[in-house]
Protein backbone atom coordinates (compact mmCIF):
# COMPACT_ATOMS: atom_id res chain seq x y z
CA UNK A 1 0.00 0.00 0.00
CA UNK A 2 1.25 3.45 -1.15
CA UNK A 3 0.69 6.04 1.52
CA UNK A 4 0.90 9.70 -0.25
CA UNK A 5 0.76 12.92 2.55
CA UNK A 6 -1.58 15.59 1.20
CA UNK A 7 -1.23 18.58 3.84
CA UNK A 8 0.29 18.33 7.75
CA UNK A 9 -0.78 20.90 10.32
CA UNK A 10 1.09 21.41 13.39
CA UNK A 11 -0.74 21.47 16.80
CA UNK A 12 1.74 22.18 19.56
CA UNK A 13 -1.31 22.67 22.25
CA UNK A 14 -1.90 19.34 21.93
CA UNK A 15 1.44 17.57 20.87
CA UNK A 16 0.86 16.13 17.87
CA UNK A 17 0.13 16.64 14.10
CA UNK A 18 -2.99 16.76 11.67
CA UNK A 19 -2.54 15.23 8.77
CA UNK A 20 -4.09 14.43 5.38
CA UNK A 21 -3.35 11.57 3.59
CA UNK A 22 -4.15 9.67 0.11
CA UNK A 23 -3.45 5.86 -0.42
CA UNK A 24 -3.28 4.14 -3.25
CA UNK A 25 -4.54 0.19 -3.19
CA UNK A 26 -4.92 -3.35 -5.01
CA UNK A 27 -7.50 -4.72 -3.62
CA UNK A 28 -10.86 -3.46 -1.16
CA UNK A 29 -10.31 -0.45 0.85
CA UNK A 30 -7.45 -1.06 3.61
CA UNK A 31 -8.50 -1.64 7.07
CA UNK A 32 -8.28 1.24 9.55
CA UNK A 33 -5.08 -0.46 11.59
CA UNK A 34 -3.01 -1.13 8.10
CA UNK A 35 -3.72 2.12 7.12
CA UNK A 36 -2.53 3.32 10.80
CA UNK A 37 0.47 0.74 10.12
CA UNK A 38 1.57 2.26 6.91
CA UNK A 39 1.04 5.91 7.80
CA UNK A 40 3.31 5.14 11.00
CA UNK A 41 5.80 3.26 9.21
CA UNK A 42 6.12 6.06 6.69
CA UNK A 43 6.31 8.89 9.24
CA UNK A 44 8.29 6.88 11.61
CA UNK A 45 6.28 6.57 14.61
CA UNK A 46 5.15 4.22 16.93
CA UNK A 47 1.73 2.91 15.96
CA UNK A 48 0.26 4.16 19.20
CA UNK A 49 0.84 7.30 18.40
CA UNK A 50 -1.01 7.38 15.10
CA UNK A 51 -5.06 7.65 15.56
CA UNK A 52 -6.96 7.48 11.73
CA UNK A 53 -10.00 9.09 11.91
CA UNK A 54 -11.45 8.45 8.79
CA UNK A 55 -11.26 7.08 5.47
CA UNK A 56 -13.20 8.06 2.50
CA UNK A 57 -13.25 5.38 -0.81
CA UNK A 58 -15.15 6.36 -3.60
CA UNK A 59 -17.08 3.87 -5.34
CA UNK A 60 -15.35 1.88 -7.76
CA UNK A 61 -12.20 3.85 -7.17
CA UNK A 62 -8.55 2.19 -6.21
CA UNK A 63 -7.37 5.58 -3.97
CA UNK A 64 -8.65 6.37 -0.06
CA UNK A 65 -8.62 9.74 1.34
CA UNK A 66 -8.19 10.50 4.94
CA UNK A 67 -7.25 11.71 8.19
CA UNK A 68 -5.30 11.02 10.97
CA UNK A 69 -4.28 12.60 13.83
CA UNK A 70 0.08 11.92 14.88
CA UNK A 71 0.99 12.25 18.47
CA UNK A 72 4.61 12.67 20.29
CA UNK A 73 4.06 10.26 22.51
CA UNK A 74 1.05 7.28 22.95
CA UNK A 75 0.19 8.91 26.63
CA UNK A 76 -0.74 12.55 24.50
CA UNK A 77 -3.24 10.09 22.41
CA UNK A 78 -4.42 8.47 25.67
CA UNK A 79 -5.01 11.67 27.38
CA UNK A 80 -6.73 13.65 24.38
CA UNK A 81 -8.76 11.01 22.34
CA UNK A 82 -12.21 9.75 22.71
CA UNK A 83 -12.86 6.60 23.63
CA UNK A 84 -14.20 5.29 21.37
CA UNK A 85 -11.38 6.49 18.66
CA UNK A 86 -8.68 4.34 20.89
CA UNK A 87 -10.40 1.83 20.23
CA UNK A 88 -11.23 1.45 17.12
CA UNK A 89 -7.21 2.05 16.63
CA UNK A 90 -6.78 -0.59 19.19
CA UNK A 91 -4.84 1.96 21.17
CA UNK A 92 -4.31 1.21 24.97
CA UNK A 93 -6.01 -2.25 24.86
CA UNK A 94 -2.76 -4.03 26.21
CA UNK A 95 -2.79 -1.50 29.39
CA UNK A 96 -6.82 -2.98 29.76
CA UNK A 97 -5.84 -6.33 29.37
CA UNK A 98 -3.30 -5.80 32.04
CA UNK A 99 -5.91 -4.66 34.43
CA UNK A 100 -8.17 -7.41 33.65
CA UNK A 101 -5.58 -10.10 34.22
CA UNK A 102 -4.67 -8.59 37.90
Amino acid sequence: MDVDIISEEENPMLHRTDIRFETTHEEATPSRLSVRDSLAAKLDKASEEVVVHELNTKFGMRKTVGYAKVYDAAEDALDVEQQHMLERNKIGDEADADAEEA
